[in-house]
């Protein structure tokens, strides 16, 4: 198994401190779990240089300007660390035999990728995850923001999934990224069409067109969402698609590290997977799903 989805900070803390036992605290539970390799993801976003490169997207007037103030308390919240010292941390994690691979979560900003491509090729990523986390400033996935999450009472689920749906297609196009990272997240607060399958259908083929892999994670079942990322319909439709896979705990501390890897095993095992995909230097390779990890 791969746990290709971690971050070193909680979502509450403003602080970042960039500490090499915690990366080895993560290597030891992830191994004790049956996890080969483990990818440091943090968030783009927790980064100062994002902010030279994408601005106040926030307040751009095709968005929503009541929402503009709560997404500029979070970036003011989240925005703290030097991506220099981060990428050097994961260095000496490799130097030091850990089982790491440099990463990074890279957010969705409209028009602006390749800007944001131009900045992480300076910097020697094994991987890098694509997600989308907001509609223009709606952060529809910040369960802990009621002033976010007050959208969800007036807004049509439907036509939710479709925009989240149109974000994640572009992003996908634009081949910034590796992995689609939690393909179906805009379920996490627990909003679900009647009929799901137009969306399904077009993400596990944003997936597929684009040649990027997709994650198989188990932080859904912490959401209210109370469900794996993607949902197994989803994910049945990326396997008869023959989009690449790999496994993640999408963890924000020790105790959630390889976060129910054998339920992610057995459901990949029943779906007919029997490798996943891992990377180097943004190249492929195979990891073979071994039985003995179950």
């Amino acid at each position: 198994m791969l746990d290709y989805h971690l971050h070193l900070w909680e979502h509450t803390s403003a602080e970042t401190p960039m500490v090499l036992d915690q990366l080895a605290a993560y290597c030891e539970a992830a191994q004790a779990n049956g996890v080969v390799e483990l990818a440091m993801t943090e968030h783009l976003h927790r980064f100062v240089q994002i902010g030279d490169v994408v601005g106040r997207f926030w307040d751009d007037p095709v968005n929503e300007p009541y929402l503009a103030p709560s997404m500029a308390k979070y970036f003011d919240h989240h925005m703290r660390a030097n991506l220099d010292d981060y990428i050097e941390l994961c260095l000496e994690a490799k130097r030091q035999g850990l089982p790491v691979v440099i990463g990074m979560e890279v957010d969705y900003y409209r028009g602006q990728m390749d800007e944001v491509a131009e900045l992480l090729a300076q910097y020697p990523f094994d991987v890098l995850l694509g997600s989308v986390h907001w509609v223009g400033n709606w952060q529809f996935d910040d369960i802990w923001d009621p002033v976010q999450m007050a959208e969800w009472d007036h807004r049509s689920i439907d036509r939710c999934w479709d925009a989240y749906t149109e974000a994640l297609e572009e992003l996908a196009a634009t081949r910034t990224c590796d992995v689609l990272a939690h393909p179906d997240v805009i379920k996490v607060a627990g909003h679900r069409p009647d009929a799901p399958q137009e969306w399904w259908d077009r993400i596990a083929e944003a997936a597929a067109s684009s040649k990027m892999a997709a994650e198989v994670s188990s932080a859904g079942w912490r959401k209210p969402a109370d469900e794996v990322y993607p949902a197994p319909p989803l994910l049945a439709r990326m396997v008869a698609k023959g989009v690449p896979l790999t496994t993640a705990s999408d963890a924000h501390k020790l105790s959630q590290v390889a976060d129910r890897s054998g339920d992610l095993h057995q459901l990949l095992s029943s779906t007919g997977v029997t490798q996943l995909q891992g990377y180097r230097n943004r190249q492929a390779h195979t990891v073979p799903l071994r039985p003995s990890e179950a």
